[in-house]
């Protein structure tokens, strides 16, 4: 069975706050794939995307583990 990983944001490979990394190794994703994604969801009319970060940025934690 796969050790499930916790959703946080991440000091390195971060770009702004860490956001967008922090997803990306969550899923196993490449972080240029979900940042592009994000940027294309972004111009969505539903809901923008800087709001969506803004509210990650606040409510995920910081990994502050040691690898």
């Amino acid at each position: 069975m796969p050790q499930l990983r916790e959703l946080r944001r991440l000091r390195e490979g971060r770009i702004i706050a860490g956001v967008c990394a922090g997803i990306a190794r969550w899923l196993g994703w490449n972080p240029t794939t979900v940042r592009i994604l994000f940027v294309v969801g972004s111009f969505l009319p539903i809901i923008p995307g800087f709001l969506v970060y803004l509210v990650l940025w606040l409510v995920l934690p910081l990994d502050d583990r040691q690898k």
